[in-house]
């Protein structure tokens, strides 16, 4: 039984744990923060979304994210300050649009396959998470926006996916509240929603209570490796004392934003690049708000915003893009759009108490992520899950558990690997 240092709290990292406990490894979790998921998994839009895998890689998105640059609202913006990393992972995006076609096939694919994961760990656990089991509808206003997303739905379906066009009327029998103009839109039934927080929190109260340890409130300083193992040097979150250095048979890097940094500390290059994204959560105090809002997930492509209703007093209301660097401020012009498109779209949703949040996703340029080894001896990755960790970390869990059993796995070999764990 081998001990593994698990770096990153979030979804990631939590249901990476749990995978190598059930293989019967011991596990040690290491976070800066004192809970888990209080970064990236603590509010994002709650969609676990197989309909939203097609990868972000199109001239399309490139046209519009010139376009959007002056408008401080629009959905994707980009601070045009110069930055090596920014632009050198910009460079390998546009590389990657060659791919846009196989790569959204293999992210459905693998989409698909974790959703029978997650629900069986959060029955095996007793998670509640305020699942809704009611799929995802991606709303057009508009003919021309409905039309051409035709293309998008064949490559979806291509890699397995149930997800077939509905009429406006069809929309409403889906959800009532839908009242608004619509031309028509998409309905993906198997897709759900849930809190990704109290799942991440619920699974993670699991991994202790199966022998896993935590060492939260540290910030990694170093990590060494030899032919014995790995070395984590850590330190208080606080206040920097305390330094420790503890040695683990190997070290897996689930750290989100931070694992760039991490993976330079053994020698491996794992571009991520922080992607802000903005969240509201909408409490639902009174009986005419909770009737006014859906309960069906939403997807509105042309703002770019998700929706997902957690329990009867919560709205989600999620969406943007932001090109920032590690900037976690919350702005207000950016949180105005979400909070207008609710008074727009469900006029009798009362917006008096508003939550915002902001979150940075871990983006690789190609929007794939990276699960397995690392260069060294001991170390792997399971990072870079963008905008769909929710969607695919319970099945990139298993993959790294079982690429950590094999110890042969390289970090550039993933799609031979999906069949094995569905």
């Amino acid at each position: 039984m081998a001990h593994f240092a698990v770096i990153g709290a979030g979804i990631t990292g939590i249901t990476t744990t749990h995978a190598l406990i059930e293989r019967g490894h011991r596990v040690t979790v290491i976070d800066r923060h004192p809970l888990p998921a209080m970064e990236t998994s603590f509010a994002n839009g709650g969609q676990l979304s197989a309909s939203n895998a097609e990868v972000w890689n199109s001239f399309g998105t490139v046209f519009k994210g010139l376009r959007w640059m002056a408008q401080r609202d629009a959905p994707l913006l980009m601070n045009p300050r110069p930055g090596w990393h920014k632009y050198s992972w910009l460079a390998e995006f546009l590389a990657a649009i060659r791919s846009h076609d196989a790569n959204t096939v293999e992210t459905v694919r693998l989409a698909i396959a974790a959703r029978q994961h997650l629900f069986d760990l959060a029955a095996r656990e007793g998670i509640d998470f305020d699942h809704q089991t009611r799929g995802i509808l991606h709303v057009y206003h508009n003919a021309a926006d409905l039309a051409a997303a035709a293309r998008t739905n064949a490559l979806l379906r291509q890699g397995g996916l149930d997800r077939f066009e509905v009429s406006a009327d069809e929309m409403r029998g889906i959800d009532p509240a839908l009242t608004g103009d619509y031309a028509g839109g998409y309905f993906t039934p198997a897709d759900s929603t849930g809190d990704i927080c109290k799942f991440t929190r619920g699974l993670a109260d699991a991994c202790a209570r199966r022998g896993g340890q935590f060492r939260l409130d540290r910030t990694v300083l170093d990590i060494g490796v030899d032919d014995a193992g790995a070395t984590v040097h850590t330190a208080a979150a606080l206040n920097g004392g305390d330094a420790k250095a503890d040695h683990y048979d190997g070290v897996v890097i689930c750290a989100g934003v931070g694992s760039r940094r991490l993976a330079a500390m053994v020698g491996d290059r794992v571009n991520v690049y922080p992607v802000k994204g903005y969240s509201i959560t909408v409490m639902l105090r009174d009986s005419a708000s909770q009737a006014a809002a859906p309960w069906v997930s939403l997807l509105d492509e042309a703002a770019k915003i998700v929706t997902s209703r957690l329990g009867a007093d919560r709205f989600r209301v999620a969406g943007t893009a932001e090109f920032n660097g590690e900037n976690r401020d919350i702005r207000a012009d950016r949180i105005a759009p979400l909070v207008d498109w609710v008074r727009q779209q469900f006029p009798g949703v009362g917006v008096g108490e508003v939550v915002p949040w902001a979150g940075l996703r871990p983006m690789m340029p190609d929007m794939m992520p990276r699960f397995g080894a690392g260069r060294q001896r001991g170390v792997f990755y399971n990072t870079g899950h963008g905008h769909l960790g929710w969607t695919l970390s319970a099945v990139t869990a298993q993959l790294i558990a079982a690429a950590i059993d094999q110890a042969e796995w390289p970090v550039a070999d993933r799609r031979s690997h999906v069949a094995a764990i569905r």
